[in-house]
């Protein structure tokens, strides 16, 4: 998760200060990803550092505001226009914790994929009557932070389901192997026999 591009995202709608910096990022994506102020505040040192944004003045609390530079528009622009990179993806540590538990002879590794298909199912079920009550305040989302919300509930919707299909391939997989582990390898065919002459001993066709 890019939180510093995020914050320049959200700065580029104007001036803001650090806590509604992250009630705003924790409003765009329903607290999906909750934030604390202390990482806005280390993210917006790291940016200033950078040139990507600059003090601002404070508003009428007293609060520091901080305001994009245009270096940071260069950047999120660029952020924008190229693709999440996935030929190095972030670990996965449901992937790694069945990777571990094919080879511990102690653990029961269908049992680890039920329990984690049981909570997948219920997390998807979350995400799905979160989404029928978002559609049911109004016809139609009313602002950009209420479509904002929608995409990414329906990315957690996709995203729970592939891994219960996954979690199913997984288990397929495992259940082929042990009926081949219990049955054993295939006997080998019989030899080939020698072919019968056709001649008696006599050399005389029979």
């Amino acid at each position: 998760m890019s939180i510093r591009h995020g914050l320049l995202a959200l700065l580029e709608r104007g001036p803001r200060y650090g806590s509604q910096l992250r009630t705003e990022f924790e409003s765009r994506t329903g607290a999906t990803w909750p934030l604390n102020v202390g990482q806005v505040y280390t993210t917006l040192s790291r940016l200033e550092r950078d040139g990507m944004v600059v003090q601002d003045g404070e508003d009428e609390a007293g609060h520091a505001l901080y305001a994009i530079t245009d270096a940071g528009h260069g950047e999120l622009r660029s952020w924008y226009e190229r693709p999440v990179d996935r030929t190095s993806p972030a670990r996965d540590e449901l992937a790694i914790k069945l990777a571990m538990a094919v080879g511990a002879p102690t653990v029961d590794i269908r049992e680890v994929i039920q329990s984690q298909r049981r909570h997948t199912v219920r997390a998807m079920q979350d995400y799905t009557r979160l989404k029928a009550q978002a559609l049911a305040v109004e016809s139609a989302p009313a602002d950009r932070d209420d479509i904002a919300w929608l995409l990414v509930l329906e990315q957690l919707i996709f995203q729970t389901e592939a891994e219960a299909r996954w979690l199913d391939h997984c288990e397929a997989r495992l259940i082929r192997l042990s009926t081949t582990a219990t049955r054993g390898p295939e006997p080998a065919p019989p030899p080939a026999r020698a072919p019968r002459s056709v001649t008696d001993h006599r050399g005389r066709l029979g």
